[in-house]
């Protein structure tokens, strides 16, 4: 199963109401942030326990419009459902890191392009690290990321 693939089970789960594999697919020491790691949630449990909150609120998933892969780490692009209030509501996107087939960690970013540029500077600091190559880092996407 690719890291897209296993993305995307864990928003079906979610989707689903389906906690138990949901709970299958996240680390035990998972993190959930947006941008600092000792704000948010700092496990699994702690995951679990917001997004049951998230669905207990009746509120509707968004929908996840692009995934850009590049080694452990993916920005999942995704697009909020339109409301009265906000018709056409901005892409948010979180940045996941998936090791051993389970997802690590997630940081939220407000906008796509934010996480694609997180994502840039992880590929950077990664190639100066092991004094790889001075091209990009390989990125597939399997759509449009910050597009509308």
């Amino acid at each position: 199963m690719s890291r897209a693939d296993l993305v995307r089970q864990v928003h079906a789960a979610i989707a689903g109401g389906d906690y138990d594999t949901f709970a299958q697919l996240l680390d035990p020491d998972v993190r959930w942030h947006a941008g600092s790691p000792q704000d948010g949630c700092q496990n699994r449990k702690q995951v679990l326990a917001w997004v049951r909150r998230a669905g207990r609120s009746g509120q509707p998933l968004p929908a996840i419009v692009d995934v850009v892969e590049a080694g452990d780490h993916l920005v999942v692009v995704l697009e909020p459902p339109a409301s009265a209030e906000e018709p056409d509501p901005p892409r948010t996107a979180n940045l996941t890191t998936i090791r051993d087939g389970l997802v690590t960690e997630m940081v939220h970013y407000d906008t796509a392009e934010a996480a694609l540029a997180a994502l840039a500077a992880l590929g950077e600091r990664s190639l100066a690290a092991s004094s790889a190559s001075a091209s990009e880092p390989p990125i597939a996407s399997s759509g449009t990321a910050g597009s509308r």
